[in-house]
């Protein structure tokens, strides 16, 4: 069962991936039709606050595939010299660190995405745009980014 559940979290960490490369994508898109839309003479308002919110979705939605592929900036070139239960020990606790930090930032921004739907809370920018929208997938990508780093915990603890 634990093997099922682990091939599923990683298709939810690469499906993360896939979904960080779109909203790139989207963000080329806004740059370009912005770009375009100047040497034309006309104005599309709001395209640089929606590349903004592309960017922090694919930046979020990028956490967990990026970390599952060893992409983050870790403590290797310390773990490397260590062997033994002394590597196993420091990696757990620095999986158990990051753990707690990354469900912090996850909570957090869950609770943020809340108070705004509630509060119907707009942008300032030119768009007006209810701010829960673009909130919601770097609440859905941090939460992701948790699942991962605890994921990657439970396996090192279980690890011989």
């Amino acid at each position: 069962m634990l093997k099922s559940l682990g091939r599923n979290l990683n298709k939810l960490y690469k499906f993360s991936g896939y979904v960080a490369a779109f909203f790139l994508i989207l963000v080329a898109v806004f740059i370009l039709i912005g770009i375009s839309s100047r040497i034309f003479g006309f104005y599309i308002r709001g395209l640089a606050e929606y590349s903004g919110y592309c960017m922090a979705a694919a930046s979020f939605f990028a956490l967990a595939y990026t970390f599952v592929e060893g992409g983050h900036i870790r403590i290797t070139l310390f773990l490397e010299k260590l062997s033994g239960t002394k590597k196993k020990f420091i990696e757990t606790w620095c999986l158990s660190i990051a753990s707690f930090f990354s469900g912090y930032l996850a909570f957090y921004f869950v609770k943020m995405l809340i108070i705004s739907y509630k509060f119907q809370e707009r942008s300032e920018g030119a768009d007006e745009i209810l701010i829960w929208i673009p909130q919601t997938s770097v609440a859905i990508g941090s939460t992701i980014f948790f699942i991962s780093v605890f994921h990657q915990f439970i396996l090192t603890i279980k690890k011989d």
